[in-house]
């Protein structure tokens, strides 16, 4: 038994002594004023897929060798690290600064369109801010400026069709969500109507047209409903215009149907304030009432929120 322990402990001891005799050798090349050596050393971690530990060495001799005539190819193979390690901001800097440092190096497309690349891989999910969406857009966009006979410009044009659609789908999202709302406060009906024209004034040929068309309708036709009787032939009569150029505009939609019977409840509900204001006007002290209900709830029409971002 005890033979057994002294062999197991042993055996641990030259493992553990050879793991160190490793990280001693790497520790021992990072500490060392040798460039060449630690130059050498960091493209052979780098071939061998290495990456955390490349990139120690690269950080530390992009500093020593600035101004050196190997600074080109080291800092190309610093940036590349980088991007292997899904640092994703830090490599796109790195890549930017490469072609703007060395604009006539045989990397330098390479690296100002990885730039952009990087940008696109930060884009975030449609729900959060889109900062980073813009500015992959007009990084991919200043490639193909640069090289629009590039092999990549075609990838890059495809990357900004792919990030414009996730901004539509953040515009759609955002005034969907103001219709949502409108339940808690009825402005949000005619935000949403807003909304939903401008962002197809962003982006006339968003993929949604005809679910926002409608959604303007639904919207004003809400706003309308459960605006007083005073204000509803106004917001009834914007619904009815919005419904008529919906069918007009998409006379083979399968949302036809949906439009013409918000029309019809538009037309429907344009007679029932009528109705409902004649009777009032026969009662002059609730007539009065109505009248100053109506100036005080002004804030129904004035109030005009400003879209989601």
């Amino acid at each position: 038994m005890f033979k057994i322990k002294h062999v197991l402990l042993l055996s641990f001891t030259i493992i553990a002594l050879t793991i160190a005799g490793c990280k001693s050798q790497f520790e021992k090349i990072r500490l060392s004023n040798d460039v060449a050596k630690k130059y050498q050393e960091a493209m052979r971690l780098y071939n061998k897929k290495n990456y955390s530990k490349a990139l120690i060495l690269f950080e530390d001799l992009s500093q020593k060798y600035r101004g050196r005539a190997e600074a080109e190819e080291l800092n190309y193979h610093y940036a590349l690290t980088l991007f292997k390690i899904k640092d994703y901001t830090t490599a796109r800097y790195q890549f930017k600064s490469f072609a703007d440092t060395y604009p006539t190096s045989k990397y330098a497309e390479e690296c100002r369109y990885m730039s952009a690349y990087c940008y696109y891989l930060d884009s975030p999910a449609p729900s959060l801010d889109q900062e980073n969406t813009y500015k992959a857009i007009d990084a991919l966009q200043l490639f193909i400026n640069f090289y629009p006979k590039s092999e990549r410009a075609a990838d890059a044009s495809k990357y900004i069709g792919l990030l414009r659609a996730k901004l539509e789908d953040k515009a759609y999202s955002n005034a969907k969500l103001y219709y949502d709302l409108g339940g808690y406060d009825v402005s949000n009906y005619k935000a949403a109507v807003i909304a939903l024209q401008n962002a197809q004034i962003d982006y006339p040929d968003i993929k949604y047209a005809e679910e926002m068309d409608l959604l303007i309708i639904k919207s004003q036709f809400a706003y309308a409903k459960n605006s007083l009787e005073t204000r509803q032939e106004d917001r009834f009569n914007e619904a009815i215009g919005y419904a008529d150029e919906f069918i007009e505009n998409h006379p083979e939609s399968k949302l036809l149907a949906d439009a013409k019977d918000l029309k019809k409840s538009s037309i429907e509900g344009i007679e029932n304030a009528k109705r409902y204001l004649a009777e009032v006007a026969k009662n002059q002290e609730k007539y009065k009432a109505l009248l100053a209900k109506d100036a005080k709830s002004d804030t129904t029409s004035k109030t005009t929120k400003t879209p989601i971002k």
